[in-house]
Parts: structure tokens; C-alpha cells; sequence
């Protein structure tokens, strides 16, 4: 069975929603390579049975999740599995048993499966799959995705789920539109070395960077002075200001690491 968190909403506004990492017991039963095809595309006797199998069981479980029904959860999950989440945290299952609880009153939360793809051999069956979540939270509709992994063993009483990780699907965030003066404001050349340099100008509602071999890329504003790169929610673009507020430079940030260019004089704007 899988094992995945229970929204709790009482302790952070974002979804939070757990899962297993594939457990090393599974992965030594899996000797070479198999192909990963959609539910339909499975290959193998009784391949389409299993197939409905555990979508059935993993819609059960998501049901668990929201319905507070740890039972369900016990049911299905293998004594040894493992669990890692979208933060980063591992859990074994007391743990995942102890997080499953009803939602908050306030709270109304729904997770159905839109994807799901397997590829069995012989008594493993490795899942992925899309989740949509909505989350009535006091009035305000909050909809979010996750993508899951999970590894599933054929034991004497069925199937049970070892292992699965969790990912956010992440997205990206809202843009504003600035006003002409404060867009064309960041156009100029910026320094990573001696030798690497790029070029950014304003144009329309966005900023389009240009580096010498690689292809120009498209910035939109998040806030003022925080643009992001459309299709890539990981990485922030942030201009950095001096104490009189002038533009020296901005710092490429992916989660908190950041690599820093120079503004170079002679900027127009």
C-alpha cells in the first residue's frame, strides 16, 4: 500500500501531502530494465487485472487521506515501507499511520487521480501518477498537483505498498505587469566573470536576456525587482539594489542558492 501524509492544514496553508520512497527491498527484485507505459499499455499476463488493482487501491487511499481513515492505510501498507515527502521527511509506519486525520473543520479537500502509468515484473508493480487536489479552505479554492512514485510487492495476502516518493508538481506564479520606466530600468549588461556577460533589455511586458552562444531567454515579473523564467518555477531572477536604491547587479536563485552577476557601467535606463 502507499503511504502518504494527510493534509494538514492546521499547521501550514500549503498542501501537504506524504509519500514513500521506493524501498532498496524492491529495487533488488527488479533486475534489468523494464519499460514504463500507460495503464492501458501494460504488457503481461494478467498485466490489465493488477492494473486495475492498484489504481482502485490508490484511489482508496487518496480517499483516506481526506476522509481521516488511517484503517484503509493500515491496510495496505507493507511493515517495512518507507515514506518520503514533498518536504524532504522519512517515515516509517507508525509515523504515516499517526499523520492520517480528518481535516480541520473549515476544510474540505478532495484528491482523485488524472494520470497513472505501471509497469509490472513479476511480483513488483512500479506505479507513477498525477494527483489533482482541491482544498476548500474556509471558503477560498486552493487546487494542486502532486506526482507519485510507487513500488507495490505481491505478497501471500496481496499486494502492499513498499515504497513511494512525492513530489509538488510545482507551477508558475502569478505575473504583474510594471510600468514601462521601472521595466526598462533593469536593461544593461551583467557580469558572472571576466569572460561570461549578458545583456538584458525591456521589451513589451517582460525582460529578454541575451548571452553570446545560447538562446535568448524571457523573464516576466513577480513582484518589482523578482522576475522568474516562464516554465521553470524553481528559479528566481532577483535585481539587487545599493542603499540609494540603484540596480548593481542580480542574483540567479534556485531554492536558496544563489549565483551573483555585476551590473557593468554604462547601463542605459
Amino acid at each position: 500500500m502507499r503511504a502518504r501524509k494527510q493534509l494538514n492544514y492546521s499547521k501550514t496553508h500549503q498542501t501537504c501531502l506524504s509519500a514513500l520512497v521506493l524501498a532498496a527491498a524492491a529495487l533488488v527484485v527488479l533486475n534489468g530494465r523494464w519499460p514504463v507505459a500507460r495503464a492501458t499499455e501494460v504488457a503481461g499476463g494478467g498485466a490489465s487485472a493488477v492494473t486495475s488493482e492498484l489504481r482502485h487501491t490508490t484511489q482508496l487511499l487518496l480517499d483516506g487521506i481526506t476522509n481521516g481513515d488511517a484503517a484503509v492505510w493500515n491496510k495496505w501498507l507493507d511493515p517495512a515501507v518507507l515514506q518520503v515527502d514533498e518536504n524532504d521527511i522519512v517515515r516509517g509506519k507508525a509515523d504515516i499511520l499517526a499523520e492520517i486525520k480528518p481535516l480541520p473543520p473549515g476544510l474540505v479537500g478532495h484528491l482523485y487521480i488524472d494520470d497513472f502509468r505501471i509497469a509490472v515484473r513479476g511480483n513488483v508493480a512500479v506505479v507513477t501518477h498525477e494527483d489533482n487536489e482541491t482544498l476548500d479552505y474556509h471558503g477560498q479554492m486552493l487546487l494542486s498537483r502532486f506526482r507519485m512514485t510507487d513500488t507495490w510487492h505481491k505478497t501471500p495476502d496481496g499486494w502492499r505498498l513498499l515504497g513511494e516518493q512525492s513530489l509538488a508538481v510545482l507551477q508558475d506564479p502569478p505575473s504583474v505587469t510594471l510600468d514601462r520606466p521601472t521595466l526598462c530600468s533593469y536593461a544593461g549588461r551583467y557580469a558572472l566573470t571576466d569572460t561570461i556577460a549578458a545583456t538584458v533589455r525591456c521589451a513589451e511586458d517582460r525582460l529578454v536576456v541575451a548571452r553570446e552562444g545560447q538562446p535568448e531567454r524571457t523573464f516576466l515579473a513577480e513582484v518589482k525587482d523578482v522576475f522568474f523564467e516562464p516554465s521553470h518555477p524553481r528559479t528566481r531572477r532577483i535585481f539587487v539594489r545599493d542603499d540609494g536604491g540603484r540596480i548593481t547587479g542580480f542574483v540567479d536563485r534556485r531554492e536558496a542558492r544563489d549565483v551573483r552577476w555585476v551590473r557593468q557601467p554604462g547601463n542605459p535606463g
